[in-house]
């Protein structure tokens, strides 16, 4: 008696990060974020300056008392943030720039004021870059020819450095 094997293809590797969200969208939840989006881009959002000193701690959501009118847009919330002592104070002064930022980022003025705690902030380490390779001068010839009809000096160099960048990881598909 011979038994039929299933064959199943194997799923390919997930990413981490919907591996993570999906763990984290819970606990976000908890503290009043829809998702893990804001936290995981919480450095891209707020800038370099922001970025590892300030950590968004939950969104506090008010009071709806009229839930007949579905039309009506929710009122913002407020954003509770931690941060060390003198960056509060830079903080405090840059917040309506930064809750602005926060609004782009959802799409609709989801927050309307910071609430900055002044507690110690986990410094995340900076993780450097991998040095690519140098291209050679076959591959350096090969993007230059690509790039002939880009007028733009500004954008003819950011993608002769993203072609650099590309051809560096990925040598076999550089032709």
């Amino acid at each position: 008696m011979v038994k039929a094997i299933a064959h199943h293809k194997p799923k390919g590797a997930k990413p981490l990060a919907d591996l993570v969200g999906k763990a984290m969208t819970p606990a976000c939840r908890k503290r009043g974020f829809a998702s893990v989006d804001i936290v995981a881009a919480w450095a891209d959002i707020v800038g370099e300056r922001y970025g590892g000193r300030v950590q968004p701690d939950r969104l506090i959501w008010p009071r709806r008392p009229d839930l007949s009118d579905p039309e009506r847009p929710p009122e913002p919330a407020i954003l509770v943030v931690h941060t060390d002592g003198a960056t509060a104070l830079m903080l405090s002064h840059d917040s309506a720039q930064l809750i602005e930022r926060i609004n782009t980022f959802y799409g609709w003025a989801a927050v309307g004021r910071l609430k900055i705690l002044q507690r110690p902030v986990q410094v995340r380490r900076q993780e450097q870059p991998r040095r690519l390779r140098d291209l050679t001068q076959s591959e350096e010839k090969r993007l230059e020819e690509r790039l002939e009809g880009v007028e733009n000096d500004r954008l003819r160099q950011a993608l002769k450095k993203l072609g650099a960048q590309v051809i560096a990881r990925n040598p076999d598909k550089a032709a």
